[in-house]
């Protein structure tokens, strides 16, 4: 990922932390509920959260094992 878009996902978490994160994971994830629910108890913890997730977790590290297939020749 270019260091241009992880920039505008970091500007996007400070304006708007639930949306950095659905950007960066999908709206159906663990982190956007936790941001969601961090930004709703306090604009700066999930501010915080935001950041951090968008910097340090990867989003496929669950996807790998899931899309492989089954009988890999």
């Amino acid at each position: 990922m270019s260091c241009c878009c992880r920039c505008l996902e970091i500007l996007i978490a400070i304006l708007l932390p639930p949306l950095g994160v659905c950007l960066r994971h999908g709206c159906c994830s663990l982190e956007f509920f936790i941001c969601l629910f961090l930004t709703i108890l306090g604009y700066i913890p999930g501010i915080i959260y935001a950041v951090y997730v968008i910097i340090s977790v990867d989003p496929d590290r669950y996807n790998r094992d899931y899309w492989h297939p089954i009988n890999e020749k």
